[in-house]
């Protein structure tokens, strides 16, 4: 494995979001708003309710960490996609570059780019509503290695779907974090789903995290257990979305299909 490799990923992307005023604005724009949505929902909730909760370090905290995954996934996806639109995957495999040195190259531009999205997410929400991250503690660090590591799963699982179907799949890919949602138990305990909706929240890392973070904005201290649980499903998903990728690429270089990719789909 050769860094100057990797370094050449990321600086494709590099010149790509540099030279492009309309690819550097949804790295912010979305999260920002979603932000501030969100925190008026939250300030509307404080005022009304009689629930001794804080609604923006429950609710607001939640989304700012479920936007930072998302950030990560499209990070992944995205630097991918750029591939896919430009018909450049011939290119790349025909140089010495390896699956490995491509998948983190992406990976690296990921964490760039979520970076980002994060500390927009942070200053918006500490400037226009107070919400500061420090009420999670030492925490905070294992909630963002889970959600980085697990977006970063989603967006190599995104990008083998993609590679094996064809570029028309990549609307299958936009709404996975959103398919997630209900089931990662974001806004709610996940003892409130049913018992089905239980038992696949409980395969999911974020479900921990955000467990963990209710119990530290009301004042308990956080599972380490069920944090170690997370890390590590967040850990295997990583290791299996990695394989998954390679054995799709693998029998792309074998039939040919990455010298046949188009804008249509591929069966």
């Amino acid at each position: 494995m050769r860094p100057h490799r990797i370094a050449a990923i990321v600086v494709r992307q590099y010149y790509l979001l540099s030279g492009s005023p309309a690819r550097i604005v949804p790295l912010f724009a979305w999260v920002a708003i979603d932000v501030v949505l969100w925190g008026f929902i939250t300030r509307f909730l404080d005022r009304v309710s009689a629930a001794r909760l804080d609604f923006v370090a429950t609710l607001l905290g939640a989304v700012l960490l479920w936007d930072y995954l998302t950030r990560v996934m499209h990070g992944v996806t995205m630097a991918f996609f750029e591939d896919v639109w430009s018909r450049n995957f011939l290119n790349y495999f025909a140089t010495p570059l390896t699956i490995a040195e491509y998948v983190i190259g992406l990976v690296t531009t990921s964490i760039a780019t979520s970076l980002v999205g994060l500390l927009v997410m942070i200053a918006v929400a500490h400037a226009a509503f107070g919400l500061s991250l420090a009420v999670y503690g030492a925490a905070l660090a294992g909630f963002l290695a889970i959600l980085f590591v697990f977006g970063i799963a989603l967006g190599i699982l995104g990008t083998a779907i993609v590679l094996r179907l064809g570029p028309a799949a990549e609307w299958l890919i936009w709404p996975i974090p959103a398919l997630l949602t209900p089931f990662a138990a974001v806004f709610y305990p996940l003892s409130t789903l049913p018992g089905w909706m239980q038992a696949i929240g409980r395969a999911l890392p974020p479900s921990y995290v955000f467990e963990a973070a209710r119990a530290v904005a009301q004042g308990s201290r956080p599972s380490l257990t069920d944090l170690a649980t997370g890390g590590a499903l967040a850990v295997t998903g990583l290791i299996g979305a990695g394989w998954l990728f390679t054995r799709v690429y693998r029998r792309a270089a074998r039939t040919g299909l990455l010298a046949r990719y188009s804008a249509e789909s591929v069966s």
